[in-house]
């Protein structure tokens, strides 16, 4: 009995390694475990999903619904990559999009999920896009301008984010221990599981009793959190 986690893969085709990696993720490990949970930022981008074909996801969303079709459920959570992750890709990939935050029963604990930017207070400039974007006006008049003008805007957001991570400190755009501590405090549970912040990690104690597990990027590490209802393990993909 395992769940897994995995967040920030961050795939497009101008890194097919990740992309291979995650098949060989869907294709075997995953296909005898009870579920497979995607906090966020599944794609470098996503500009709706009429768009997925043209920006050569396709073959990800075929291999998600291989994956659902053989009984395992998918979950996906939207990351602030692919906030416009919609109804057509759900029903494509075969998989249930989640709230976030959600709260799921894991082996009997209640477990919070979170993509993990909404704990990153600190990063103002960042916590302003995210009210932007997530506003459903905004989303609706993005959506309804030419796919190449999407694409173009999406690369221009993706050089300013590159130079913003070089212009402040990892721990500005790391979690606030108070909104941490509130987040806890609001839902009640023991157990967080995040991604976003890109620094895969256990934190176990603060506040007293709880523990956060931070899940890595897929640039370098291949994160993967394999939870049983014994242990929680963050640890690489498989190769």
């Amino acid at each position: 009995m395992t769940t897994l986690f995995i967040s920030d893969l961050h795939l497009t085709p101008q890194r097919p390694h990740i992309t291979r990696l995650f098949f060989g993720l869907l294709r075997n490990e995953a296909r005898s475990s009870d579920a497979l949970y995607i906090l966020g930022d599944l794609f470098e981008y996503w500009i709706g999903d009429d768009a997925a074909e043209m920006l050569g996801y396709a073959p990800v969303v075929h291999e998600i619904a291989e994956l659902a079709r053989s009984s395992v459920p998918v979950y996906f959570m939207h990351g602030n990559r692919d906030f416009l992750v919609g109804d057509r890709f759900a029903a494509d990939a075969g998989c249930e999009i989640l709230d976030d935050p959600t709260v799921v029963d894991l082996y009997g604990e209640p477990a919070l999920l979170m993509h993990g930017d909404f704990l990153c207070t600190d990063d103002v400039e960042h916590q302003r896009f995210r009210a932007m974007v997530g506003d459903p006006d905004w989303q609706q008049s993005f959506l309804e301008k030419p796919v190449e003008e999407r694409m173009q805007m999406a690369e221009s957001a993706r050089e300013h984010s590159r130079y913003h991570k070089d212009s402040v400190t990892m721990e500005i755009m790391d979690v606030n221990a108070d909104a941490v501590r509130r987040i806890f405090d609001e839902y009640g549970v023991r157990l967080l599981i995040h991604g976003h912040t890109h620094r895969p990690a256990v934190h176990d104690g603060y506040p007293m009793g709880t523990r956060r597990i931070v899940l890595g990027d897929w640039y370098e590490q291949s994160s993967v959190l394999r939870c049983t209802p014994e242990t929680h393990k963050l640890e690489p993909a498989p190769v």
